[in-house]
């Protein structure tokens, strides 16, 4: 196995290597076959695509190759390549990271999860439920990432207190040798089984005496596969919901900030996507998914038994739920009492998420009317709390010290140190967006979104709700294999001018490709959740395959759904706006001139 793994290192290093070579020579012919402008700046983007989706180069250093090939290659100035890195949208993406980083320091995520799972219960399916809610909740706020990294070992706990350790007896074990070597080569956790159970719990002399029959044999290996099951549907659940949850807020993922950075720099006018507003939309959204989520993956998986619903549970089973019941509780109890801490970041965190809310919410005035026009925004509202955490003391104050000249000087420690921030923010994912933003500023003014547009002519028959169900579906399976980030910088500019020229609202076909990158549920290299639950060794890439199609499918219907109602009257995509409008007339001037001389050039490629 070492030698394999060797051998595998050392292919991946080599196509790396191959790929950072070529890529650069076997992309020239864009740059002859196109105007000059338009062709450079199709070059660059070509080219980090090609990086970002075979990783030839981590995703954060592709993210800076603007700041280096859109200067030499006379696309962009430096002065307007370097701003996009950190534009105010960064800075909302960032105070939802440090805000994430205080509450994973004082492990409020962890009392969240396990007081939801007091409450639902300790039935198959209701903690399947409740692990599903906890983890969408958790991904509003924080990283999808983190959120399963978070849940998966409280899961992993709650299974072992269900099924229990291998420690059964040994005649049982060697009766059953076949059914769990057949279970460790398709990597699932071998569990005890009903019987293995009894036979540990009755003396040994009537364990001794005891045959085992074929009646025993067939409902072991029925009891086996139930559990590897259940098993299956806990951890496969987990990061399908961070992802799920993730599409909630503006902040829960990387693809829905780069929207809205996108929109300020195609549409400086479009004011109608804020927190609150996009809020009002996805929230109800994730909840119907997530909902229909549950039901299919407690059905596929047997946590809800739709043929002997109205069975009576063995004994066994009875106990097992009621010690993970008892491992819930005790997990809750080790928190001890609710620190000082925990309730400060919790207060700070309703007044984070409420000022979000009540900035700009449309329906009424927002506090932020109160102040000029376009001087604050959701970044201006996030960082203001997030600067509060450092210097907030984490123990509650006393008065009596101001007073008392003998209190000794300590100093006391703050709700977030800038250390801790350091090493849990993942600081990458800036570079990221600034990455994706800089290639939309390069878009536009180079003129190739402007020429992109121009070849889009065999689209304009196409219905905008057969185009929005066809956008959902080509971005959900392009962000199978690639990064979701990555995916919609590249999809976004085209999707804009796709809407131009259909002349519907662009907010139409840019918000079902935002969400449609967030559901990759097919594969262990969709994303980062998926690989993590994956690499637990108790599922198999058919097991995310077979849940993931139908999760895909569910995805791409409800979308539509979602945008052909309610979404409506939110961003008002009923009528081609007046921002878009502007934006289509200034891009018609530089068009006539661009197809003419593009034709010929067309006809060669």
């Amino acid at each position: 196995m070492a030698a394999l793994g060797a051998l595998v290192k050392k292919v991946w290093s080599v196509r790396r290597v191959l790929v950072l070579l070529c890529a650069p020579l076997a992309l020239v012919p864009v740059l002859l076959s196109l105007p000059p402008k338009e062709g450079r700046c199709l070059y660059v983007i070509l080219l980090m695509a090609l990086y970002w989706c075979t990783e030839a180069l981590p995703l954060a250093v592709t993210a800076l190759l603007p700041i280096v090939l859109f200067p030499f290659l006379g696309i962009l100035p430096s002065s307007k390549v370097c701003p996009q890195y950190f534009l105010d949208t960064n800075f909302l993406f960032l105070s939802g990271l440090i805000m994430a980083s205080a509450i994973e320091e004082w492990n409020l995520h962890r009392r969240i999860a396990l007081r939801v799972l007091m409450l639902v219960g300790v039935q198959p399916a209701r903690l399947i439920l409740g692990m599903m809610l906890t983890t969408s909740f958790l991904s509003m706020w924080l990283s999808n990432t983190a959120s399963t990294a978070m849940m998966l070992p409280i899961a992993n706990a709650i299974l072992k207190s269900l099924f229990g350790e291998k420690d059964t007896s040994k005649d049982m074990n060697r009766e059953n040798e076949e059914n769990q070597a057949s279970l460790q080569q398709n990597k699932l956790y071998t569990v005890p089984t009903e019987m293995q159970f009894l036979a540990s719990t009755e003396d040994k002399d009537l364990t001794e005496e005891k045959e085992v029959t074929s009646d025993a044999l067939s409902d072991l290996k029925k009891e086996e596969e139930y559990k590897a099951n259940i098993w299956k549907g806990f951890l496969i659940s987990i990061p399908y919901a961070a992802s799920i949850g993730g599409t909630a807020t503006l902040t829960g993922t990387a693809p829905n900030l780069i929207l809205l950075g996108q929109l300020k720099s195609y549409f400086p006018e479009c004011d109608v996507v804020n927190f609150g507003s996009w809020f009002m939309f996805a929230f109800p959204l994730m909840l119907i998914f997530l909902l229909m989520g549950w039901l299919w993956i407690s059905i596929l998986y047997g946590g809800i038994n739709l043929r002997g619903w109205k069975t009576k549970k063995s004994n066994i089973r009875v106990d097992a739920e009621s010690r993970a019941r008892e491992v819930i509780k005790e997990d809750y109890q080790k928190l001890g009492p609710t620190k000082f801490a925990e309730q400060a970041i919790f207060f700070f965190f309703c007044v984070f998420a409420i000022m979000l809310f009540s900035r700009d919410p449309k329906f009424i005035p927002g506090w932020a009317s109160l102040f000029a026009p376009g001087f604050i925004s959701d970044a201006v509202t996030g960082i203001t709390i997030v600067i509060i955490l450092f210097f907030f003391p984490s123990e509650k104050p006393s008065f009596r010290w101001w007073f008392d000249l003998k209190a000794p000087n300590t100093e006391m420690q703050p709700l977030l140190t800038w250390r801790k921030a350091q090493e849990t923010v993942p600081w990458n994912i800036i570079l990221l967006l600034g990455g994706g933003f800089a290639m939309a500023k390069g878009c536009e003014e180079s003129g190739l979104s402007v020429w992109i547009g121009g070849r889009l002519h065999p689209l304009e028959g196409v219905p905008p709700p057969v185009a929005v169900i066809l956008i959902t579906i080509v971005i959900a399976l392009f962000t199978e294999f690639a990064s979701n980030t990555a995916t919609i910088i590249i999809f976004l500019p085209v999707l804009a001018e796709l809407a131009i020229r259909l002349k519907v609202n662009p907010l139409y076909l840019m918000i079902p490709g935002t969400i449609g990158c967030s559901y990759a549920f097919m594969l262990p290299v969709s994303t980062p959740p998926n690989s993590i639950a994956f690499s637990s060794g108790h599922l198999m890439v058919k097991d995310m395959a077979r849940t993931g199609l139908l999760m895909n499918v569910m995805g791409v219907l409800l979308l539509s759904l979602a945008m052909n109602t309610w979404a409506k009257s939110i961003f008002q995509l009923g009528t081609f706006p007046a921002w878009a409008n502007i934006h289509a007339e200034n891009a018609t001037v530089p068009l006539t001139a661009v197809e003419n001389v593009t034709l010929s050039a067309l006809n060669k490629i």
